[in-house]
């Protein structure tokens, strides 16, 4: 994690995607690769959150489907 970044768990997805976009705006419009690194740097902290996030709420979707239609297709 970048170490100006506080904690990530507190924020909404709207937020991090939010800074996600503005981070890569502001990448783009710097020329500057010391602040680009940094800037990259941070932007890997909150996509990483977010891609976390997203396993996480893909892992419980997979676990709480309906299995009832499993046994309506029977393989003999």
């Amino acid at each position: 994690m970048h170490p100006l970044i506080e904690e990530l768990s507190g924020l909404k997805d709207s937020e991090l995607e939010s800074k996600i976009n503005d981070l890569t705006r502001k990448y783009f419009m710097v020329r500057n690769p010391g602040v680009q690194a940094q800037i990259v740097a941070a932007l890997d902290s909150y996509k990483e959150e977010l891609n976390i996030r997203r396993q996480r709420e893909y892992e419980n979707m997979v676990k709480n489907r309906d299995k009832g239609l499993d046994k309506l297709i029977n393989v003999n």
